[in-house]
């Protein structure tokens, strides 16, 4: 019993690692440690050897874990203590720098669509985000019994008891800024509109208020090629790619005549998605030739002036070009969420007018 006892103190002492302790535990006190054997061969002694060798093997197997359990505290505060020796921090130096804020992804992408439009002649008009009915929907050519007006889809201002003005609602789009923007400054014109848009609508993809960027151009010779020359310009500018194919899709909207649905020619690999290249086409925004009604109500007479108008969605396209999954995420999000996607100031005017930072 002694030499079981000297032999793993002693093993226990000179032990240099955790890894080399473990291995003395497992000779000395698991099942089939040398201890545990001992332990085992209590049922074949006689009791009065059982009374005296089993408190011993108990004792010795105590004494053993106990050493165990001081050398494998006194290897983890030498190791500390060597970490200590060799790592160390400089309290006195200041701290690493932190951004104090970030610009938001739609105010980002807004004000890269401006930029991006802006070096093609548009101008930057805005608009109230309550408007009448006649300018979000008739002055649009938008009929009375369009399903866009009907209050499932459709934000409606609450009217008092006895108010007999044209009904209010949240615009719907940023259109009523182009009816607006022909009314104030007639034709030639080249706009656009970008801004928060509201509709009855929730889900990854859709939500109740949104963005959404219109544009406008009205001259005498103007056409559907000039719209393609420029949404192309627009795609190649803001992907970041230099050669980019739209694909237009005839359509029907009651402000544009003829109407059409422009993709761009993609890929998904891994989940991100490469415009340019590949064999997929995803739908990215609306176009068409204004409808003369549209014209007339702008007070610009479509005898004499035509012009295209296309409209997309800012959070649509910042998803796509930031990777961001969920639109809604740009509503219902932590702080952290806009840490990772936010956007440092930029030293360039901004869309208001004056520096981002």
């Amino acid at each position: 019993m002694d030499d079981l006892r000297d032999k793993y103190l002693g093993a226990i002492a000179g032990a240099g690692d955790e890894a080399a302790l473990e291995d003395i535990r497992l000779q000395a006190v698991g099942k089939k440690g040398e201890v545990a054997l001992k332990m085992r061969e209590l049922g074949k002694m006689s009791p009065e050897e059982r009374q005296t060798m089993g408190p011993k093997l108990n004792a010795l197997k105590d004494e053993i874990n106990s050493a165990l359990a001081a050398k494998k505290s006194a290897l983890a505060d030498a190791a500390l203590d060597e970490r200590l020796r060799t790592e160390w921090l400089d309290v006195t130096l200041p701290v690493r720098p932190r951004r104090q804020g970030t610009i938001h992804p739609i105010s980002q992408v807004t004000e890269e669509v401006s930029a991006i439009f802006a070096d093609m002649g548009f101008s930057v008009a805005e608009g109230p985000r309550v408007e009448t009915d006649w300018y979000n929907f008739d002055a649009l050519n938008i009929p009375g019994h369009h399903p866009a007006r009907a209050e499932m889809d459709t934000f409606y201002m609450h009217r008092a008891e006895g108010d007999n003005r044209p009904p209010h609602v949240l615009r719907t789009h940023t259109s009523p800024v182009q009816i607006r923007s022909m009314e104030k400054h007639g034709a030639p014109i080249r706009v656009i509109c970008p801004g928060g848009v509201y509709r009855a609508d929730y889900d990854q993809t859709h939500t109740p208020m949104f963005h959404q960027v219109e544009g406008l151009a009205i001259d005498k010779n103007i056409s559907m090629a000039n719209l393609k020359w420029v949404l192309e310009e627009f795609v190649k500018a803001f992907f970041e790619v230099d050669d980019v194919e739209l694909r237009f899709r005839a359509s029907h909207f009651p402000f544009t005549e003829p109407s059409a649905e422009v993709d761009i020619r993609c890929s998904w690999e891994g989940g991100t998605l490469k415009v340019g290249e590949g064999d997929d086409w995803l739908e990215i925004l609306g176009s068409g030739m204004v409808h003369p009604k549209v014209l007339q109500a702008g007070g610009i007479d479509p005898n004499e002036w035509q012009g295209f108008a296309f409209g997309m969605g800012i959070d649509r396209i910042a998803m796509l070009k930031y990777g961001i999954p969920d639109l809604r995420a740009f509503f219902d999000s932590d702080l952290r969420w806009l840490r990772h996607y936010g956007f440092a100031s930029l030293d360039v005017p901004t869309l208001h007018g004056g520096l981002s930072r």
